[in-house]
């Protein structure tokens, strides 16, 4: 751009996804003022004021001249506050007081304060992926956090002025990395601090084995809640590409990122009063979603009978897309939601439907209409249904312990691969009934079985795809009575 003009690389987020956005800035005369223009949204506008404060507290002149920023291309909406720097940058570059230097090969993203400091914007991993597919290098603030790796595409600047050096003298973006064998061990829950409920243990050890949906139904003080918070100790490590997919959403939606970074898996619990927005992903701008940002981890759904119904009907399609779209008028947004899905539910309002210590004060009407609230649809994609009794007070009193995360872990993984190489050696089968393989007695148990308690087509699908994950589970190729049986134990006796 010739004299009295300038450009400089930005990007836009449109969902886990940064775009390239070009500023540009051209200055004339007439009455002195920023024109903004390019669709953008409030934040956008406002950057003129911040803009303003921040040259003149860093000692840089704003002439006076009609300055105007072109955000482009200017068919699609600008939001957000990291246009700031890149807005600057161009200004300065426009009037002289920057090297045009500075622009080549960068991509400046991030928020002005009043005094020309540069604080952190939500989607930098996002920004730092565009600009190592672009060959370019990041600048963003040096109070960003970005996942181990990205070093060498990112770096940090706290102020305007340190940009009179250069983009060669500014510091590489501390990055959070996995954690190594030296540092200190991170405490984590363990089932073996949950007490007299194995049944409910080794519905969650075949739950993650399988990638099954899960609903606990018990009375208040089962211990629920405790046994889904440490469903994530047994699931296998995030892979790398795992963990990439999940920073890229938690930074999208501003959320920390140092659990992720030591290799944690997503654990979400939003509280029934949420939100179809909310739970789904939406708002201006668009952002995650709770069953997004539990992407490649749980989402845990507790007192699941008083999520509004339109909100539960929603998840329907993301379970099975694993994947959410967002439609607006001015674009449709994606966001990965592949999420293993827990839940918890009382049998009825009060809670005690068949508690031996309490008694239920509920009327069958009012049972009836409560566990209807969940819907078919739901239950259709939840797999495991186990009834959570309450502990034993003698063994909760003596500390008895059951088992452990490690010992479920190492169950959990070893079926995962067996499945792996099982899968491996045999074509694998579209129908869930041929690809569990169900020797003749389980075959023969599993029909008288499944007329005797009028099962359906997609009750059936769902028992064999239990006891297909007992098998591998036990390490055996075909599925046996055993696994027939206990599989069908883990259908809904009260719930569905």
């Amino acid at each position: 751009m010739g004299p009295g003009g300038a450009f400089v690389r930005a990007a836009n987020l449109s969902g886990v996804h940064a775009t390239p956005v070009t500023v540009e800035v051209s200055t004339s005369g007439g009455i002195p003022g920023l024109d903004v223009v390019g669709m953008p949204d409030h934040a956008v506008l406002e950057a003129r004021s911040r803009v303003r404060c921040a040259l003149r507290s860093c000692g840089f002149e704003l002439p006076r001249l009609h300055v105007t920023i072109n955000l482009a291309p200017g068919e699609v909406r600008k939001s957000g506050t990291g246009f700031d720097l890149p807005i600057a940058v161009a200004i300065l570059i426009a009037t002289g007081q920057l090297s045009p230097e500075l622009a080549r090969d960068t991509l400046f993203v991030g928020e002005l304060g009043l005094d020309g400091s540069v604080c952190p914007v939500r989607g930098e991993m996002a920004y730092a992926l565009l600009a190592r597919n672009l060959d370019l290098t990041l600048v963003a603030s040096d109070e960003s956090r970005l996942a181990g790796g990205w070093e060498a595409v990112a770096r940090g600047v706290g102020g305007l002025w340190q940009l009179r050096g250069g983009v060669g003298d500014l510091p590489a973006i501390r990055a959070q990395a996995r954690p190594t064998a030296d540092d200190e061990p991170h405490a984590t829950p363990d089932f073996s601090e949950v007490i007299d409920q194995e049944l409910a243990k080794r519905a969650m050890a075949i739950a993650a084995a399988g990638r099954h949906g899960l609903l606990m139904v018990g009375p208040p003080g089962a211990g629920k809640t405790m046994l889904a918070r440490r469903l994530p100790t047994i699931l296998p490590p995030l892979t790398d590409d795992e963990q990439a997919e999940a920073l890229l959403v938690h930074s999208v939606a501003g959320q920390d990122l140092e659990a992720l970074s030591r290799g944690e898996r997503p654990f979400r619990a939003p509280h029934h009063s949420i939100s179809s927005a909310g739970l789904v992903g939406g708002g201006r701008p668009v952002t995650p979603g709770e069953i997004s940002l539990a992407h490649e981890g749980v989402l845990f759904l507790d007192e699941l009978p008083e999520f509004p119904r339109g909100s539960l009907q929603a998840l329907r399609q993301p379970m099975e897309d694993k994947t959410v779209r967002i439609a607006r008028a001015d674009g449709v947004c994606t966001f990965p939601c592949d999420f293993q899905l827990v839940a918890a539910a009382n049998p009825c309002p009060c809670g005690h439907l068949g508690d031996p210590g309490h008694e239920c004060t509920c009327s069958a009407a009012r049972v009836s209409a409560y566990q209807g609230r969940i819907g078919g649809p739901l239950m259709d994609r939840i797999d495991v249904v186990v009834d959570v009794a309450r502990p034993s007070s003698s063994r909760v009193i003596e500390g008895r312990r059951g088992l452990g995360s490690s010992e479920m872990a190492e169950a959990v993984a070893a079926a995962r691969e067996f499945r792996e190489q099982r899968e491996a050696r045999s074509r694998r089968a579209a129908d869930p009934i041929a690809e569990a393989a169900l020797d003749h007695r389980a075959r023969a148990t599993f029909e008288g079985l499944a007329e005797g308690l009028a099962l359906g087509g997609r009750a059936i699908a769902r028992v064999a795809r239990v006891a297909r994950t007992i098998a591998d589970l036990e390490g055996r190729d075909r599925v046996s009575e055993e696994d027939v049986v206990e599989a069908l134990g883990f259908r809904s006796r009260s719930m569905g």
